[in-house]
């Protein structure tokens, strides 16, 4: 992996990696989970567009397991009741299956200064989940190269998406990590975070 350079006018990278973290949180904040409807009417200040964000649906261990609950749950009543009462308590079961797959749907998005993973607006842009871009190092195709770090994986497999991993190092700015993540549009999403795929 090709470093980057350590230093900006002698500043240390996790201290520009700390202020890319704010900045992007204030970004990301302006702006609604449902990012394309624009800024959100409540932002004193215009924001800067964001560069790229994409919607990824619920991991198949959440999909599954919310699935097996509501089987479980119309069986045991199945079971305790009569088919009646499963016929009645099917629409409460499957909108809140519904609902929880709907929470879990998460948001990557790439601002001016980071990456970051956002669930269904629940959590808007912690510190967890967030790359600065001064730390990105190197962005390609499939899965990590051999020698990568073991990647984190992010969102999930969706019909026309397809992976890349990415580099990037910690927010001291010395230890090397990286993860995956099915998107759109690759070269898209690697222009975005500053590294042109080769």
């Amino acid at each position: 992996m090709p470093p980057r350079s350590r230093r900006n006018d002698g500043e240390p990278l996790a201290v520009q990696a700390a202020r890319a973290r704010e900045q992007h949180r204030t970004q990301t904040g302006s702006y609604g989970y449902l990012a394309r409807r624009g800024p959100k009417r409540s932002a004193t200040v215009v924001p800067r567009p964001l560069r790229y964000w994409q919607y990824d649906v619920a991991s198949p261990v959440v999909i599954g397991l919310t699935v097996l609950a509501v089987a479980v749950w119309l069986g045991f009543l199945g079971w305790r009741d009569s088919g009646a009462a499963v016929a009645a308590e099917a629409p409460v079961a499957v909108g809140l299956g519904l609902l929880v797959l709907v929470v879990s749907t998460g948001r990557f998005t790439i601002g001016d200064w980071a990456v970051s993973t956002d669930i269904a607006g629940l959590r808007q842009t912690s510190s967890f989940g967030v790359v600065p871009l001064v730390l990105v190092t190197e962005v390609v195709r499939g899965s990590a190269p051999a020698g990568w770090p073991r990647p984190r994986r992010r969102g999930g497999w969706w019909p026309g998406r397809q992976r890349i991993s990415v580099a990037h190092l910690d927010t001291d700015g010395e230890t090397p990590r990286s993860f995956t993540v099915w998107v759109r549009d690759p070269a898209a999403v690697a222009d975005a975070l500053g590294r042109p795929l080769p």
